[in-house]
C-alpha cells in the first residue's frame, strides 16, 4: 500500500480511537465530575457510581490505544508532545489515577467523612483530566518552542506554566462542559426520578455553556491564533524527517476553510447537534439525547483535526520543524502491519463493548443497590 494513504489512514485511525475515548470515557469522566453535585446523599452517589463503575475501565481502553498508536505510528509525535507537555500530562495522569483508587475504597469503610472525601477524589478524578485533555489541545493551536538538530535529536524549553493562556484555559472549560454534557446524557439514561431531573436541568445549562465556550475558542483560534502553512509542493512519501521542508507562519488557522469551504460544515454541525441535544432534553427523550451530545463530541475532533491538517504539533519557535502528518510518521512497512493488526482487533474491541453495554442495559435504581449478587459499589 501507497505511504501515503497509509499515513492518512493513521492520521484517521488516530481521530477514531480518540473519538471512542471521547466518546465512551466522556460520560463516566462527566458522573465523576458531577457526584457531589447531583447526587445529594449517599444512596444517590452510589446509584451514580454504580451507573458507570463496571464500565469505566473498559471506555479507557481507548485512551490507552490512542497513546499506543501515537507510539508506535508517530514517533516523533509521541516523544514532542509528551516531552513539552509533561507537566500537563503529570496533572492529567494524578488525577486519573484518583478514580480506580475512588471506585474501589470509596464503600470500604460506611463512614460518612470517609465516602465523602473519596466522592470528591471522584470529582477531581473526573473533573481534571477533562479539563487537562483540553489545555493539551488548546497548545497543539498555539504550537511548542521545540527544535530538531541534524540528528533529529529534539530540544524543547518549555515548563508547565507556559502552557497556560487564555485560549489554552478556555480549551480547558470547553472540553470540561463537553464531558459534562456527555455525563448528564447517560446519566439521564441510567437514573429515573429526581436524579434524572437534576441531570436534565445541569444537561441544559452544560448545551448552554459549550455554546459560548466553543463560540469563544473558535473566533479566538480563527482571529488571534497565528497558524502555521505547509509549503507546497507536499513530498507525501518522503522519509520521516520533519527537517525536509518549509512552513510558514500565517494570521490565523483558516487556511484550510479557504481552500476547502464545504468543511466549514464540520464546526457549523457542532451547533446543530448542541441544539438537537437541547430539544432532546428539553422533551426527556434521553436516548436522543445521548447520540446528539456524542456527534457534538465527534464533530469537536473532526473540526480540531481538519483544522490542523496536514500538521500534528506544530513548533512556534521553528516552523519549518513542525510535524505534520507527512514527515513523523513510521516506516511504511510498520504502518501496513500495524494496520492489519487493527483491522483483526479493533473489531474485536467494538464487539465486546456493543456486548458489555447490550448486558449492562437498563436503569440503575435502589433496588440495584440491595441485590447483593450484583456486588455494588
Amino acid at each position: 500500500m501507497d505511504y501515503e494513504i497509509l499515513r492518512l489512514l493513521w492520521w484517521g485511525l488516530l481521530g477514531i480511537l480518540f473519538i471512542g475515548f471521547a466518546v465512551l470515557d466522556g460520560f463516566d469522566l462527566g458522573i465523576g465530575a458531577l457526584l457531589p453535585f447531583v447526587g445529594k446523599n449517599d444512596e444517590e452517589r452510589r446509584i451514580l457510581i454504580n451507573a458507570v463503575g463496571p464500565i469505566w475501565e473498559a471506555n479507557q481502553v481507548w485512551l490507552i490505544l490512542g497513546i499506543g498508536a501515537s507510539f508506535a505510528a508517530w514517533p516523533f509525535l509521541y516523544s514532542a508532545a509528551f516531552t513539552g507537555l509533561y507537566g500537563a500530562v503529570f496533572l492529567l495522569l494524578f488525577s486519573l489515577i484518583l478514580r480506580p483508587v475512588g471506585f474501589k475504597f470509596r464503600s470500604k469503610i460506611a463512614y460518612p467523612l470517609w465516602r465523602h472525601v473519596w466522592d470528591w477524589a471522584l470529582c477531581v478524578g473526573g473533573a481534571g483530566p477533562s479539563f487537562m485533555f483540553g489545555v493539551i489541545v488548546g497548545n497543539l493551536f498555539t504550537g511548542l518552542p521545540f527544535y530538531f538538530d541534524t540528528s533529529l535529536r529534539i530540544f524543547m524549553n518549555v515548563s508547565l506554566g507556559d502552557l497556560w493562556s487564555p485560549f489554552s484555559v478556555g480549551c480547558g472549560f470547553l472540553s470540561l462542559s463537553l464531558v459534562v454534557l456527555q455525563g448528564c446524557m447517560y446519566g439521564g439514561l441510567k437514573t429515573r426520578g429526581i436524579l434524572q431531573n437534576r441531570f436534565e436541568k445541569v444537561g441544559q445549562y452544560a448545551v448552554f455553556c459549550c455554546a459560548i465556550l466553543a463560540t469563544y475558542v473558535g473566533v479566538w483560534a480563527m482571529t488571534k491564533i497565528p497558524g502555521f502553512f505547509l509549503k507546497e509542493p507536499w513530498i507525501q512519501n518522503g522519509p520521516s524527517n520533519p527537517l525536509y521542508k518549509e512552513v510558514f507562519q500565517v494570521q490565523n488557522w483558516s487556511t484550510n476553510y479557504t481552500k476547502y469551504p464545504w468543511i466549514v460544515s464540520f464546526p457549523i454541525s457542532i451547533y446543530f447537534f448542541l441544539l438537537c441535544a437541547f430539544g432532546a432534553l428539553y422533551f426527556k427523550r434521553w436516548g436522543l439525547s445521548f447520540i446528539s451530545s456524542s456527534l457534538v463530541i465527534i464533530s469537536f475532533i473532526i473540526t480540531i483535526g481538519i483544522t490542523l491538517f496536514p500538521f500534528l504539533l506544530p513548533s512556534s519557535t521553528f516552523p519549518s520543524h513542525s510535524l505534520t502528518v507527512w514527515d513523523a510518521s513510521s516506516s511504511q512497512t510498520t504502518l501496513l502491519v500495524m494496520l492489519v493488526a487493527t483491522l483483526i482487533f479493533m473489531p474485536l474491541i467494538g464487539a465486546y463493548t456493543i456486548w458489555v453495554y447490550r448486558v449492562l442495559r437498563g436503569p440503575i435504581t435502589s433496588q440495584t443497590l440491595e441485590d447483593e449478587s450484583l456486588n455494588a459499589y
